[in-house]
């Protein structure tokens, strides 16, 4: 497999400053060494072009950035479409989960996709039911067809960039009021962290790949490392307590190895200011090598 990373050094998506030096991090924690471990031809892209926040502005409140943000998303869609499109897989390392914005749009450019959304949050607001006006709040709706036009619909391509019946959130923990409507009526499958502690983890996984391969050509997996719990993963842009075990975790990207249909993954949300000796962003690797494959035991 030849493996196309991109990293996406954007934190003016959220509040709280520090997860644009996650793709730093993560390259770090030895990324490539073990994905070439794993027989993986790699391609390390560098960064994708970001502003710092210091150089731009916050013109809108409840769509903060959003004239950084915009051009940042076309970019990385972009470098995203060009890799899918060479026959590679696309590893997009955040950042602010607003770097999706970006890249499940270029991974779908050629690809009818199934989309699991590993996270604490559904990032299902838009302009009118934020309550922050953070565009990492935002992604997920924006790709599914809800919100601002210009988050919603980059250039001129069809929208919505994902159908929301092929999209399921897991793991969620923290919802804002309005956005569970807006997944309501939206018709998107979530398993919040109630449901998968009532029926597990293998059932929940189990049910949401066959949701979201039914009428997809592949499955991107966009995972954000806030939806563990905090005692395994402190480094986070926006932590949660009570989230995901490291098995849980491990299980969903090995199950969704098992398919054979991955097509693209995103790793956000990493923060090593406030890390413990960079061991959110060693997980972070471990996991990408899960959902690409590699196993403790056996082939």
């Amino acid at each position: 497999m030849d493996i196309d990373i991109f990293g996406v050094p954007l934190d003016m998506g959220a509040d709280r400053r520090g997860v644009d030096m996650g793709p730093s991090a993560i390259r770090y924690a030895h990324l490539q060494r073990e994905l070439e471990g794993l027989g993986c031809t790699v391609h390390d892209k560098g960064n994708v072009d970001v502003p710092i926040a210091e150089m731009c502005q916050i013109t809108e409140p409840r769509l903060k950035y959003i004239d950084c943000i915009v051009p940042m998303a076309r970019r990385v869609s972009g470098a995203v479409a060009t890799s899918v499109q060479g026959g590679h897989f696309p590893l997009v390392l955040g950042g602010d989960h607003s770097i999706a914005l970006g890249s499940i749009r270029g991974a779908a450019k050629h690809k009818k996709l199934g989309l699991l959304w590993i996270d604490a949050h559904a990032d299902f607001n838009t302009d009118e039911t934020t309550p922050s006006g953070n565009i990492h709040g935002m992604p997920l709706a924006a790709l599914c067809g809800l919100g601002d036009r210009r988050l919603v619909q980059l250039w001129d391509e069809a929208v919505p960039v994902v159908d929301p019946k092929n999209v399921v959130v897991l793991g969620a923990r923290d919802l804002d009021s309005g956005e569970k409507k807006n997944l309501r009526e939206a018709g998107v499958t979530v398993f919040s962290l109630e449901q998968i502690d009532r029926i597990g983890m293998y059932a929940a996984i189990s049910r949401a790949i066959e949701q979201i391969t039914q009428d997809a050509d592949g499955i991107y997996l966009s995972f954000d490392v806030d939806s563990l719990d905090p005692r395994h993963a402190p480094g986070v842009g926006t932590p949660v307590s009570g989230g995901l075990t490291y098995r849980e975790a491990h299980l969903a990207c090995e199950m969704v190895a098992e398919t054979g249909k991955l097509a693209g993954m995103d790793m956000v949300e990493v923060n090593p200011i406030l890390d413990v000796q960079n061991q959110t962003a060693h997980l972070a690797v471990e996991l990408i090598l899960s959902a690409l494959g590699r196993r403790v035991w056996g082939n």
